[in-house]
């Protein structure tokens, strides 16, 4: 059950964590293991933010299980086969039961491929591009109870990272879409106040590498 309006809810186990994973086994193990965690792979980097497109208008509950369907079908996210899709591989996922049939969606994760290489080519990595990004605690809004966090913020951050994706020739990176890239990525440790995941990211986040 919830503790008041902090957001929290007791799992399996008796421990209080965030509440949106509402303690179902897939959901939860997301949550304790990957949400928040900080992440230097280019290849998972570039997995979350196209399958956070992929979310736009559905949950994120829908995508996580046809992760792996996901993967099988954009070559484990290498953007660089990614970024060799033609038009027949675009046909062919669109005949792909497992994943979100969108034409634009799709098209867009073979775009952002190449645009996702030519960042490559430029910065040494994604991460190193995103990582720099980092919001100070100053850039950072209060999110310590259920209303926040339901609201799923944008924040300056997101809107200028967004804006330099787009100046980049990325799509479906929308400042809504770019925030929950960054709180699943590590960027920044949204883990409720009382969650017990909390103290651990920000273990993690302290012991992080940033790349350069």
């Amino acid at each position: 059950m919830e503790k008041g309006n902090t957001g929290l809810v007791a799992g399996p186990d008796g421990i209080m964590r965030c509440f949106w994973h509402g303690n179902l086994p897939d959901y939860l193990h997301y949550h304790d293991h990957e949400w928040g965690r900080p992440v230097a792979d280019d290849r998972r980097l570039f997995e979350k933010i196209c399958l956070e497109g992929f979310q736009s208008g559905l949950s994120w509950l829908t995508i996580l299980r046809k992760r792996e369907n996901f993967r099988e079908a954009f070559a484990g996210f290498d953007f660089d086969k990614v970024a060799a899709f033609t038009d027949e591989d675009v046909e062919r996922l669109l005949g792909n039961a497992g994943i979100i049939r969108h034409r634009g969606k799709i098209v867009s994760t073979i775009n952002n491929a190449k645009r996702a290489r030519e960042m490559v080519d430029e910065f040494g990595s994604l991460a190193a591009w995103f990582w720099k990004f980092e919001p100070g605690k100053e850039e950072r809004p209060e999110i310590v109870d259920l209303a926040h966090l339901r609201a799923n913020p944008t924040t300056a951050v997101s809107v200028r990272i967004s804006k330099e994706l787009k100046k980049r020739g990325w799509s479906f990176v929308g400042p809504t879409t770019v925030y929950a890239f960054m709180q699943a990525m590590g960027l920044v440790n949204d883990h409720l106040e009382g969650c017990v995941c909390r103290k651990e990211v920000e273990k993690d986040r302290k012991a992080f590498k940033r790349p350069k």
